[in-house]
C-alpha cells in the first residue's frame, strides 16, 4: 500500500504508466511528496517530459505494448506497486478507427498485466472511467448493470476491468479500480475547456460549441482526483476495490462550461450552439453518479462540479497564456 505521509515506513518504488499525462504528472507529484521512488513510462503521445521532474523520477519514453524494452528498463528492480494511467484519450477518434482504443485503452491494459506478472508485482492501481456505464439516466452507482457503453473508448475500459478482475484471482493480491468523471485542471492535454480556449485564442468574437450545450456532467478537479486515488489505496484491502471518484452533486451543463471560459477569455464573445445534445458520436449527453461509496470510505471533494471549472478555467488561461 502507498505510504501517504509516513515517514518511518519503507520507500515504495512504483511504476506509473501514463506518468507523464495530465493526471498522472499530478499523481507523481503528489507521491514525491512522501519520498516514494518513482519510475515512470509514457511513450508521450500527449503527455510532455516537461511535466514531471526528472532530477526526482526515471523516466522512460517508451510505448507499454513494447513489453520487452519495457521488462528491459525493469530488470532488476523489485516494483511494489503499478498505476496504469495510459489510455487514449479522444474518444472521437476512438469511434473513427477502432484499432485506436484497441491499441491504447486495451492492449495497454494486456501488457500491462504481462509486464507484471513477469516482474512478480501484485498491486495494480488501474484508471477507469464513467463511460464504461454508457448512456443511462439512472443514478450510476458502482454495481449498476448491465454495463452498455456507448464508446469504443468505454467499451476498452470495460474489458479492461474485466482482465483485471480475472488476473486477481490468478496472480494479483489488490486491485484498485477508479471510475473518473469528467476531470479538469492543468496540466491541461485534452478537455472541453483547453478547446474551448483554444478556439477563442483564434477567434474572440465567437465561441462555437459541439452540441446545444444541455450536455449535462459532473467535473472534479484533478488535484481532488489524485487525493481520492490515494485515499482509497491508503484505506482499503486486498482483493478487489473498485470506486466511482466525482463530485457530490449533478454536475453542470456544457453550457455554463462556455459561458464561464468567455467570461474569463472573451467576455464579449457569441456562444453558438449545435441543435444536438451530444458533442460527438459516443457521447454520453449526461449523467448521474453515485459517490456514496466513496463518502462511506471516508473521502468526499471540496469543491463542487462548477467551482472545479472555474478554477480549471483560470489555470488553463494561464497555461495557454491568454
Amino acid at each position: 500500500m502507498f505510504n501517504n505521509g509516513l515517514q518511518n515506513k519503507k520507500i515504495m518504488k512504483i511504476l506509473i504508466i501514463g506518468g507523464a499525462g495530465f493526471i498522472g504528472s499530478v499523481l507523481v507529484k503528489k507521491m514525491l511528496e512522501d519520498n516514494a521512488e518513482i519510475i515512470v513510462i509514457d511513450k508521450l503521445s500527449l503527455g510532455s517530459v516537461d511535466y514531471i521532474d526528472t532530477t526526482k523520477v526515471e523516466f522512460h519514453q517508451i510505448d507499454i505494448n513494447n513489453i520487452e524494452q519495457v521488462l528491459e528498463v525493469l530488470q532488476n528492480m523489485q516494483i511494489d506497486e503499478v498505476w496504469h494511467l495510459a489510455a487514449n484519450s479522444d474518444i472521437p477518434a476512438g469511434v473513427e478507427d477502432m484499432n485506436v482504443d484497441l491499441d491504447d485503452t486495451f492492449m495497454s491494459t494486456v501488457s500491462t498485466l504481462k509486464i507484471m506478472r513477469e516482474i512478480g508485482c501484485r498491486r495494480l492501481y488501474f484508471a477507469s472511467s464513467s463511460a464504461v456505464y454508457g448512456f443511462n439516466e439512472n443514478r450510476l452507482h458502482e454495481d449498476i448493470g448491465p454495463l452498455l457503453p456507448i464508446s469504443n473508448y468505454g467499451a476498452m475500459k470495460l474489458s479492461s476491468e474485466a482482465l483485471i478482475s480475472a488476473s486477481l484471482e490468478s496472480f494479483l493480491d489488490k486491485v484498485c479500480i477508479y471510475r473518473f468523471p469528467n476531470v479538469v485542471g492543468v496540466p491541461a492535454t485534452h478537455g472541453v475547456i483547453l478547446d474551448f480556449i483554444k478556439k477563442l485564442k483564434k477567434d474572440m468574437s465567437t465561441l462555437e460549441v459541439l452540441g446545444n450545450g444541455t450536455q449535462q456532467k459532473t467535473y472534479l478537479h484533478v488535484s481532488e482526483l489524485v487525493e481520492a486515488m490515494l485515499f482509497i489505496n491508503n484505506n482499503t484491502d486486498n482483493g478487489m476495490n473498485y470506486y466511482n471518484i466525482g463530485a457530490m452533486d449533478d454536475g453542470v451543463f456544457v453550457k455554463q462550461i462556455a459561458e464561464e471560459t468567455t467570461k474569463v477569455i472573451s467576455p464579449d464573445a457569441k456562444i453558438n450552439y449545435q441543435k444536438t445534445d451530444r458533442g460527438w458520436v459516443g457521447d454520453v449527453p449526461r449523467f448521474y453518479y453515485s459517490v456514496d461509496k466513496l463518502k462511506d470510505l471516508g473521502w468526499s471533494p471540496k469543491m463542487s462540479s462548477l467551482e472545479a471549472v472555474q478554477k480549471a478555467v483560470s489555470e488553463i488561461a494561464s497555461q495557454e497564456e491568454v
